[in-house]
């Protein structure tokens, strides 16, 4: 063909022609079980890996599928190796599953032969406790978790059909009309569906797994179907004390639950109730002991407070290792995570799979836009040059202090003024954030404009947000802290002056904070200062992957 749109290659990259026609089609059709893996101006390259042909199994899609797909978009024949290799891994989806029996926790095999090795691994060995059948073995259920992030590794990932224990009962509805403002409130079909497919009418297939949504398409609300439909004691954790009250906030406002039955549990409050919203932070803490020596996680006592009946990670790929370790012994809680981007800068997609659960449901945040659930997006990449003096500094510097000098660049703080002139005569709000605090500090003081950092008490950032949600300030800088949970239905304007090395899904959050819809329909701008020749514009490049997977163009501009 003389336009093609993809081509599969042997190497389980797929390359996609973006001046296709049907780029767009293909890439939405193809999204479901591959990985972008960088986008230059013409051909975008994904990969097809074993993760993403779990997680597409895991909700339904078949060998058959995945090729026909493949066949539909290609220009040439699908390698051999590829198809082969997509049906093997898509086939192993479901030849494990962990199933109750006679109030034992069994792993069971479709295939004896594969059952007979794995079982002979000494990995596994300490996992069974007897067998039960040639092909299946009682194992203990305190090792749930660490035998599916086991047998995932080893490349066979189980389908867990072993159910979860129902939890205390607790009454809740979603109301029609919010309390207090007397709006109707409806879900929409589309969170709707995810809460649905997640609970999967309360049989064994449902009950655990991840909901990948935009910021701003309401993942909290999906968060409050899935708790009206489990109708159990509820533990929900947060990235930060600000998104633990907003959580506080919507479901008084959305459900039937009242303010004795949702508490706060974070370094401000420490209260425990039928639907408890806690922050990670409180859950990692640990003090030294007078020997130097750290304490236990003493507040992990709050897993077991309650007889939870479903656990909602907000922001999953944020989850702390330590909270990721003792979620291995949650297995027979339902958990629903939520977030924008599976990506993990840890590379621990494998153990979110195994622990947390498959991905459920996912939607192209294109098709949300163009359906005007979520703003218009319009993505600049402003670089700038860097003096003789600093670009000397830079040329000797070693790599890290290369990003830092990079990322500093006193030039971006003329663009940043630049863009607030043009900003502010257009009467728009206006989000700056960055990553270095110091430098955050001097152009806080050069615009005169409020800071919220790491330090800023909850209090005074809860004034802040509510200052700016109404129109008293019309520009806020936030540091990283802004990343998260930060609930800005009027920002329309975001200005990224640094970020965190090459992270797509903080460019993916930060993104979402102004994608809420405007009442007046216009589109939000995003604009990212980096430094020209530099490394800080090399990670630039891999930051905006995730947004080009969903269909976003940069414009480069020169400033």
């Amino acid at each position: 063909m003389s336009n093609p749109c993809i081509i599969v290659q042997s190497n389980m990259e797929v390359l996609l022609n973006v001046d296709s026609e049907q780029h767009q089609e293909a890439r939405d059709t193809i999204a479901p079980f591959t990985e972008l893996v960088k986008s230059p101006e013409h051909f975008h390259t994904y990969r097809i890996s074993h993760l993403s042909l779990w997680n597409a199994a895991s909700i339904g899609l078949s060998a058959n599928e995945v090729l026909l797909r493949l066949r539909k978009y290609s220009s040439y024949e699908i390698p051999i190796v590829v198809a082969t290799e997509i049906t093997e891994y898509m086939g192993r989806y479901g030849i494990l599953r962990l199933v109750l029996k006679n109030s034992n926790l069994v792993l069971e095999c479709d295939n004896l032969p594969l059952f007979i090795e794995l079982c002979k691994r000494k990995e596994l060995k300490d996992y069974i406790e007897t067998f039960t059948s040639p092909n299946s073995a009682v194992v203990s259920p305190f090792l749930r978790g660490k035998l599916k992030i086991l047998l995932t590794e080893l490349g066979f990932p189980v389908q867990d059909l072993a159910g979860y224990v129902k939890g205390q009962p607790l009454d809740i509805e979603l109301r029609k009309t919010m309390a207090g403002s007397g709006e109707e409130f409806v879900l929409r079909d589309y969170q709707k569906d995810a809460a649905d497919i997640f609970y999967a009418s309360g049989s064994e297939k449902g009950g655990s797994g991840v909901i990948v949504l935009p910021c701003g398409s309401g993942k909290t609300i999906v968060g409050m179907a899935a708790m009206a439909l489990v109708k159990a004691h509820t533990l929900i954790l947060t990235p930060s004390v600000t998104a633990a009250r907003q959580w506080i906030k919507e479901i008084l406002q959305k459900t039937t639950l009242t303010k004795d039955q949702v508490k706060e549990y974070s370094g401000d409050l420490k209260e425990i109730g039928p639907v408890t919203v806690a922050t990670y932070q409180i859950l990692t803490q640990r003090k030294r002991t007078k020997n130097s020596e750290l304490e236990e996680f003493k507040n992990f006592s709050l897993f077991g407070a309650q007889k939870w009946g479903l656990m909602i990670y907000d922001e999953v790929h944020l989850l702390p290792a330590p909270v990721f370790r003792f979620s291995a012994d949650m297995q027979a809680t339902r958990r629903l995570g939520l977030t924008a981007t599976l990506v993990r800068e840890d590379h621990k997609e494998t153990e979110a799979f195994s622990l947390i659960g498959p991905k459920k449901f996912d939607i192209p945040w294109r098709v949300l836009e163009a359906q005007g659930w979520i703003a218009q997006a319009k993505c600049h990449e402003i670089r700038v040059n860097m003096n003789a003096e600093l670009r000397m500094a830079h040329a000797v510097a070693s790599p890290r202090e290369k990003i830092i000098i990079a990322g500093c660049n006193p030039e971006k703080f003329g663009t940043v003024k630049k863009l607030l002139e043009k900003h502010s005569e257009e009467n728009d709000r206006i989000l700056i954030i960055g990553q270095y605090i110091e430098q955050l500090e001097t152009l806080a003081e050069e615009i005169g404009a409020p800071l919220i950092t790491g330090k800023t008490p909850n209090k005074e950032r809860d004034k802040l947000y509510d200052n700016f949600r109404n129109s008293e300030i019309k520009i806020l800088m936030v540091s990283k802290v802004g990343n998260f949970a930060i609930d800005l239905p009027d920002a329309s304007v975001l200005i990224q002056i640094s970020g965190t090395f090459g992270s797509r899904q903080e460019e993916a959050q930060r993104l979402g904070r102004v994608l809420r819809p405007k009442k007046d329909g216009r589109p939000a701008m995003f604009y990212s200062i980096v430094t020209s020749e530099s490394r800080e514009q090399e990670f630039a490049m891999n930051r905006q992957l995730f947004l080009a997977e969903q269909g976003y163009g940069y414009e480069v501009i020169y400033g």
